[in-house]
């Protein structure tokens, strides 16, 4: 899958942002949370995703994918290549990666997501104002 596409279906999804961190990383949040990161230069991995805990030990056991450096606990994985998995099965994934970080969300977070609102998660500094305001 290129990056082109990859975009384009990532930010098809509602409440969908885009973010460079870390560099050379694209991310893309909702809620503020992060569902999915491709690295834009050449490295040992092309993309991450939050995967089904179910299907987790599945595909890491499957050629070009395994446990996704620093997330493996919260169990995502890391695709090494482009073409480790069919573009189908990369958009099944990457569907499934959003619809697991959108359930985690706040209620409010997640209504406003399927309204297709970019909504980013409070800061804690944002919530200690807040309280300082009320007091």
């Amino acid at each position: 899958m290129k990056i082109d596409q990859l975009r384009e279906l990532c930010l098809s999804f509602p409440g969908v942002t885009e973010q460079m961190q870390w560099g050379d990383d694209l991310l893309f949040k909702v809620g503020g949370k992060m569902f999915a990161v491709v690295r834009l230069e050449p490295a040992n991995v092309w993309m991450s995703l939050k995967a089904n805990p179910e299907n987790f030990a599945e595909l890491t056991e499957r050629p070009g994918v395994i446990p996704a450096p620093y997330l493996a606990r919260a169990k995502w994985i890391a695709l090494e290549t482009r073409d480790a998995l069919a573009d189908a099965e990369i958009t099944q994934l990457l569907r499934e990666s959003y619809e697991l970080v959108l359930a985690k969300l706040p209620r409010k977070l997640r209504e406003s997501a399927a309204k297709g609102q970019a909504v980013e998660a409070r800061t804690k500094a944002k919530r200690a104002s807040k309280t300082k305001r009320r007091k």
